[in-house]
């Protein structure tokens, strides 16, 4: 569902700086000096101070109140205490900060020094997501993390210490050398660690990333062969999926799980098309104008080229309503909450949304889509193979665009 009008904004902080790249990462992070840290920090606090000029200048309405922060990476504790005191100064400078605001900071286990938990605490961060992936150490250690399940245990008992109990966890089904006996190892220890959130993914592999281009090239050194197959990897996602759901964790998206009240209310507003203003290496947002019409941007994935340009590079479209269709259909059945047609019709028009509910129906009849009060929603079929359902709803009949389209 769209909110027009919506007061508040969420923000997203790019942080690219690793101790080691994983084998099957295509994120724009990589292991830079730590010399790198002041300037991009600089860079990032620039961007935080010319938010609201640059969003006028693209007629696009940033809210002034915040409800959500999110640092993402990389590895965001890899940051010293003074630099996280100064980007929250930044943001609590020009936004208005909700106490009770959601702050998310993402970790690498076995990372996170007493100084940052420290800092963490002082500057509000209030919910942690570990990239943990696997509680089976071989495991780990071949896709390039470098912890280890006590490790993992530790930094969680750390963590709540500091009174942060908002607490994630990342799986990921198709590691090499994983099997469904350590898959099934690994969800067992998350549920033991009572986490009140989990986020379960299926590997995809990118051509981009180190496991990738060994595939293509036929190498050894990643593990590249020892990868289970998609029949198997779909056996250990619909498997995590029934044991979550039994301890309670309930599946409200494709790959994330909470207890009742711990859904990331950050995440929601990517599903949700709420407005979100990302800033550093390859940040995404997405603003609304006062015309019904929707500004996503991508800043650059490259790091010398962000920090050296006077002004940040990015990649920017407008959306008019063919463009916000689609993406309120493959957006809305991300969740498990689903499409809400009567929404859509409200807000596209009947004759708009009439082609895909066609889709939608012959969907459902092939037992990927599930049409039923009101709302449209994947089935747990249709969850496997989400990206080729999502792209039926794609190129569909037109809507009439908006006169200023062409932004």
């Amino acid at each position: 569902m769209a909110i027009s009008g919506d007061k508040a904004l969420g923000l997203y902080l790019s942080v690219p700086f690793c101790r080691s790249k994983c084998t099957y990462c295509n994120f724009a992070s990589g292991v830079f000096p730590a010399s790198d840290h002041d300037r991009y920090v600089a860079r990032l606090v620039e961007q935080l101070k010319d938010a609201r000029r640059w969003a006028g200048g693209m007629s696009a309405v940033l809210p002034e109140r915040v409800d959500t922060i999110y640092f993402g990476g990389g590895t965001p504790v890899l940051l010293s205490a003074a630099h996280l005191r100064t980007i929250f100064a930044a943001i609590r400078d020009g936004f208005d900060v909700d106490a009770d605001a959601e702050i998310t900071m993402e970790a690498a286990p076995g990372q996170i020094s007493d100084a940052a938990l420290e800092a963490m605490a002082a500057v509000g961060v209030n919910r942690v997501s570990l990239g943990v992936q696997s509680f089976v150490d071989r495991e780990a250690q071949l896709s390039g993390r470098l912890h280890s399940r006590e490790m993992v245990l530790e930094d969680l008992k750390r963590l709540r210490a500091a009174g942060i109990a908002n607490l994630n966890v990342d799986l990921l089904a198709g590691l090499a050398e994983q099997t469904r006996d350590s898959w099934r190892e690994s969800v067992a220890v998350l549920l033991e660690s009572g986490v009140p959130h989990a986020s379960v993914y299926m590997l995809e592999i990118d051509e981009e990333s180190r496991l990738g281009r060994e595939l293509i090239g036929g190498g050894a050194r990643y593990g590249a062969g020892l990868v289970p197959n998609d029949d198997a990897i779909a056996a250990m996602y619909e498997e995590a999926v029934a044991e979550l759901d039994a301890a309670g964790l309930r599946q409200y998206e494709i790959s994330n799980f909470g207890l009742e009240g711990r859904a990331s209310k950050h995440n929601l507003r990517y599903w949700q098309r709420r407005p979100y203003l990302g800033v550093g290496l390859d940040a995404s947002s997405m603003l609304r104008d006062g015309d019904g019409m929707v500004l996503r941007t991508t800043t650059t994935s490259d790091l010398a080229e962000y920090m050296n340009e006077d002004c940040v590079p990015m990649e920017t479209a407008w959306l008019g309503p063919v463009q916000q269709l689609e993406e309120a259909w493959f957006l809305g059945l991300r969740r498990n909450a689903g499409a809400a047609v009567a929404e859509l019709r409200a807000e596209f028009g009947d004759e708009a949304v009439a082609p895909a509910l066609l889709v939608a129906e012959r969907l459902a009849a092939d037992g990927l889509l599930a049409v039923e009060d009101g709302r449209v929603r994947l089935t747990s079929r249709g969850r496997l193979i989400s990206n080729d359902v999502f792209a039926e709803f794609l190129g569909l009949a037109p809507v009439r665009e908006l006169s200023n389209s062409n932004r």
